[in-house]
């Protein structure tokens, strides 16, 4: 097809299917959705074979871990999709609504205190696939992070999730050893031993469970595992740093729970064309916060 005969009507339409105009050409990146990031290796073999079939033989990943594959002409975007879901594989994550989410890898890191391929998978299923026909005044993201490493900035976006592991501490077996295993393996040296025994600023830790286990004397033998969700934080060329909801939440369901309250709130109050942090911003952290928790 000669260069810039695609009609600007066109070019939207198909973007909103998942593909990105090259600029200057009537070639497109085509954006293959991945949950997480994660895809097996016949998926893998496939979107390599359309690259090369349709487009330049590129395979470039995305911030968002989707798949973009350059160079696919206007009149091959169907057959393109056809193509690619013989694997089960869809284009898309476009548009004024919830995105495809995007998770650490807290399922295998010797970190993660939480499953985070799993929660990843089943919000993507129940908020990306079930929510897509909710129209939203803007994009929505969403990401999980398995513990407060942070690797994938969930305070950076619409919502994230972070895994917790708050300590139980038993002071009765502490025996306020001068040179404290729980004090030593702190990475936030928020644990010290005090009077006689090991005290845990419970303002200042960030719950990442690495001082569980290791006190020889038992102190401390468990955590209770939760999710921490930050609210409001969005990235580009204006961020904002999300802000956490003053509450640990226990369970999955909570977690879930608190995550489809803030995106009907958004849809709900949102004004056309602002992002989840600036819709906070005008109504206030207190009041939305308020709204989620209870």
């Amino acid at each position: 097809m000669s260069a810039l005969t695609v009609s600007k009507e066109d070019e939207k339409r198909v973007k909103g299917m998942g593909f990105l105009n090259n600029r200057g050409t009537d070639l497109f990146s085509a954006r293959v959705l991945t949950v997480n990031g994660k895809v097996t290796a016949a998926q893998h073999r496939c979107m390599a074979d359309a690259a090369e079939k349709f487009g330049n033989g590129n395979l470039l990943y995305t911030t968002r871990l989707s798949v973009e594959i350059q160079g696919i002409p206007y009149d091959k975007i169907n057959e393109f999709q056809h193509f690619i879901a013989k694997e089960g594989l869809v284009t898309g994550g476009t548009g004024a609504k919830v995105r495809p989410v995007v998770s650490c890898k807290g399922t295998t890191c010797q970190y993660g205190l939480l499953d985070s391929y799993a929660l990843s998978e089943e919000i993507y299923k129940r908020f990306y696939e079930g929510y897509r026909e909710v129209a939203l005044p803007h994009k929505f993201k969403i990401a999980v992070g398995g513990c407060p490493n942070n690797c994938v900035k969930p305070n950076l976006n619409d919502v994230g999730i972070i895994g917790q592991r708050i300590p139980v501490v038993d002071t009765d077996m502490c025996k306020g050893c001068k040179k404290c295993a729980i004090e030593a393996v702190c990475p936030n040296h928020v644990a010290k031993v005090a009077d006689g025994k090991i005290q845990i600023d419970e303002e200042q830790c960030r719950h990442c469970g690495r001082c569980i286990g290791k006190c020889p004397f038992h102190t401390i033998e468990d955590g209770t595992y939760g999710y921490k969700i930050y609210i409001g934080g969005r990235w580009g060329k204006k961020t904002a740093k999300g802000r956490a909801l003053n509450k640990i939440f226990t369970t999955k369901e909570e977690a879930l729970n608190v995550i489809e309250k803030a995106i009907l709130f958004f849809r709900d109050n949102g004004m056309k064309g602002e992002r989840f942090a600036e819709t906070i911003e005008r109504i206030g952290f207190e009041n939305v916060e308020k709204e989620l928790i209870e």
